[in-house]
């Protein structure tokens, strides 16, 4: 059989770098964006390691897709794939049913979809993969290498307690090894790496929440980064060991550990399921965390110690929702008007995908910028498809500096062929009558600049607008986050909608009345 090349794999033989994919269980689809920034960054690997749901993307690598490859198969996965029910006499057994469900859903589903294929596995060349699966019988982690992989070892690395059933191999009962350990940085030191890429998505907040399932979640926290901290202590007491001129595993300079996490906890998997998040928004999530990492790291790495998956918790009750708008673009124009002409005669468009964080919504109202966080993606035929953003800003109803204005700012920063491009769209909401509403909060105005922020030179410009359809889909992904109670989530809701409410009344029936009144 031909060998499957691996597009993240090291081309140099002294090349020691180990790339550690952490679980995360639905959620790991932001790996991906994180593996298109590092491929992009030409950061190459020695060997790849997989745990829990992280060997579905170092199955995926091994099976010879690109990181890019990676992004498209994972945003047009279907979550629901991942649920498939048992025979439904399995759920008359009460207390002794084997699981909640099967894992005929991914073999059938999800892996061929993701293009996981055992056989390209094992022909992998150029990387070292092994996959970690916990031995029930034996109480212990095996790290399974690729080319001794199985679709009983894919199974049984994602299958998790309670959920899905173990898997039988060889006479031994295994499942995920998440409870034992969710990152292997002991194999990875062991083979002679001496430099660990972490990506970690587990989550790692002080922050503790109530409800049964919450409260799973926290074990399989604990449980991953408890051992985890343990090995960062080994990897710290071996580095001392290797100062001293120990040098039990090859390496002559201390490790370096670089972990790139989310900057704030990603949402649960009944988020991803139930299409509060999709796998577009973790993606682009996981491209900026990465970009930003890459941007500021140092040279030492991070330090070894239990803060470094640390990630900032909810500080209140939130707001997220998705938004799609679309319109007519062009390049070499410097107005969104010209921009809109050209596009239609030369028939450019561009799509901004946005996703929108309000993270504690009390702050956000009480902030006379109203500014949240946004990340996204864009598709402009001129430059590509689904270009993650690298940054960006989003404000609502924010003072203009004029009287009787305010905007509704979108901005994304991006990266196309070594040029770096800032996307800044306003939505300009002005005193007027009330029919003028609808315009003025789903016209996006745009320009595009040279460079990381809107200081920089005009190269396009053109117009966006949110279509009907588009706001009841909006309106589907709006939901609460990190509120503990229906009560609250409804409450944080009506937050949202009443400050946007009394901003709109304040513009097109206060203000308008006022002014007409001073005629």
């Amino acid at each position: 059989m031909t060998p499957t090349p691996v597009a993240l794999a090291a081309q140099d033989s002294s090349n020691h770098k180990a790339l550690i994919l952490a679980g995360g269980g639905m959620r790991v689809a932001w790996q991906a964006g994180v593996l298109q920034a590092l491929h992009e960054a030409d950061v190459f690997f020695s060997h790849a390691d997989g745990t829990s749901g992280g060997t579905i993307n170092l199955a995926m690598l091994l099976s010879g897709l690109t990181p890019q490859q990676m992004c498209e198969r994972w945003r047009s996965l279907n979550p629901r794939d991942f649920v498939s029910l048992m025979p439904i006499k399995h759920y008359f057994k009460g207390m002794r049913i084997r699981a909640m469900g099967d894992a005929d859903g991914i073999v059938q589903k999800v892996f061929p979809h993701l293009g996981i294929d055992v056989d390209k596995i094992r022909q992998a060349q150029g990387v070292v993969g092994t996959f970690n699966v916990c031995n029930f019988t034996r109480k212990i982690n095996e790290a399974i290498e690729h080319p001794a992989i199985t679709l009983d070892y894919l199974v049984a690395g994602i299958s998790l307690p309670i959920f899905m059933p173990s898997v039988q191999i060889n006479g031994m009962t295994y499942f995920d090894s998440v409870w034992i350990k969710d990152a292997n940085l002991t194999e990875a030191v062991k083979r002679g790496a001496n430099e660990l890429w972490l990506v970690w998505c587990i989550g790692n907040s002080n922050q503790y929440q109530d409800g049964p399932f919450d409260q799973y979640v926290h074990m399989i926290e604990v449980s991953a980064a408890g051992k985890l901290n343990e090995e960062l202590e080994w990897v710290n007491e071996l580095n001392q060991r290797i100062a001293a001129g120990d040098s039990p595993y090859g390496q002559t300079q201390p490790i370096i550990l670089h972990v790139i996490k989310p900057l704030n906890p990603l949402p649960l998997d009944p988020d991803f399921y139930l299409n509060r998040i999709d796998a577009a928004t973790l993606i682009d999530l996981g491209y900026a965390d990465a970009k930003r990492y890459l941007q500021s790291k140092s040279s030492r790495g991070v330090p070894l110690t239990p803060e470094a998956t640390q990630v900032l918790g909810p500080t209140g009750r939130g707001i997220m929702f998705r938004e799609t708008m679309k319109g007519f673009f062009s390049m070499g124009v410097d107005t969104p008007e010209t921009g809109v002409q050209q596009g239609k005669s030369h028939h450019t468009e561009l799509t901004m995908h946005a996703a929108i964080h309000i993270p504690d919504i009390d702050a956000f109202i009480n902030d006379p910028t109203h500014t949240g966080l946004i990340n996204g993606h864009i598709d402009f035929t001129p430059f590509g498809l689904s270009i993650p953003s690298t940054h960006g800003q989003f404000r609502l109803f924010s003072p203009s500096g004029t009287g009787g204005l305010k905007y509704m700012v979108y901005e994304l920063g991006f990266e196309m062929s070594g040029h770096t491009y800032f996307l800044a769209g306003k939505k300009h909401v002005r005193d007027g009558n009330v029919f003028q509403t609808w315009g003025a909060t789903t016209t996006l105005y745009c320009h595009l600049h040279e460079g990381l922020d809107a200081t920089g030179h005009i190269v396009g410009a053109g117009t966006l607008h949110l279509g009907v359809a588009e706001l009841g889909r909006l309106l589907l992904t709006l939901h609460a986050r990190n509120a503990p109670s229906w009560g609250e989530k409804f409450k944080t809701i009506g937050q949202f909608f009443g400050f946007f409410t009394r901003e709109l009344i304040d513009t097109y029936i206060k203000r308008h009345t006022n002014k007409l009144d001073t005629q």
